[in-house]
């Protein structure tokens, strides 16, 4: 038997929300190596037959029945899919069942809905929120500050523009960052532009070790990768942080997500999402 677990992710559609819903499974498996193969648009019988032998040739080649997260839909598929030697962990049948028989309404079974651009108001926010997010990266565009829902502030390299880019494009949320560095003074105060917005801030702290291997990479053997440098700029910041009482989160071993959803949750923000 094999030590690595194949895992298939099927969906009819983009296969976004199988494979969403399937990596926060098998988180809780750290251990496990695994061997991932994503089949979107899995959207007719030949299809869906294709995969069904292939996933039937891994198990042959491995004595051990492959895992299937899948988001199908179409009964048919679903079905088909179903006669294949693996592990087969329905995201949708189940509880579309349920919902049916609660609610005595029948579900559309419309493939891809749960991306489907028809969710206009939902899918323009999160593009404006993700334009707003890019016109307002470290530092720029100052003068939108008053749209932003939230604007992180952090030295640089500390994680804030990935956190922006997530919070714009999975929460809708307007965030904007302005980088602290030695240029801002020996002691980081807080500009007028921020000033103004004292309630929308919210700070990113890192280890200053690991500031230090992020810097290096990006710019080795230089005073702003240096570990006294990066020790220096993050005591400002923390300095910063508590004088102002402004909430802040240590990002050194944390998720994007993890992340993103804290300063949601602690910043009391409104979700545009959903």
């Amino acid at each position: 038997m094999s030590t690595s677990k194949t895992i298939f992710f099927i969906s009819d559609g983009t296969g976004i929300t199988a494979a969403n819903v399937g990596h926060s499974l098998l988180t809780q498996f750290p251990n496990v190596q695994l061997i991932k193969q994503f089949r979107p648009f899995i959207d007719s019988l030949e299809k869906a037959r294709a995969v069904v032998s292939e996933i039937n040739s891994v198990y042959q080649k491995e004595g051990e029945k492959p895992v299937l997260f899948t988001t199908i839909v179409d009964d048919s598929l679903r079905n088909e899919i179903g006669k294949s030697h693996a592990i087969m962990l329905d995201f949708f049948h189940g509880f579309i069942q349920q919902l049916e028989t609660h609610w005595q309404i029948s579900s559309s079974s419309r493939i891809g809905g749960a991306h489907a651009l028809e969710n206009n108001p939902a899918y323009n926010m999160r593009i404006d929120a993700l334009n707003y997010t890019l016109s307002t990266d470290d530092g720029l565009g100052y003068q939108l500050y008053p749209q932003a829902d939230v604007i992180l502030v952090g030295v640089s390299r500390s994680g804030k523009t990935p956190t922006c880019l997530y919070l714009a494009m999975h929460f809708g949320i307007y965030a904007a960052n302005y980088a602290y560095t030695e240029d801002d003074g020996r002691y980081f105060e807080l500009p007028p532009a921020l000033k103004k917005e004292r309630h929308k801030l919210f700070g990113l702290i890192i280890a200053a070790d690991h500031l230090h291997a992020i810097r290096s990479k990006r710019k080795p053997n230089t005073d702003y990768a240096s570990l006294a440098r990066c020790q220096r700029e993050l005591k400002n910041m923390n300095d910063l942080l508590l004088r102002e009482k402004i909430p802040f989160i240590d990002a050194t071993v944390r998720s994007v997500e993890e992340i993103s959803t804290t300063i949601v949750t602690q910043m009391g923000l409104t979700r545009r999402d959903v």
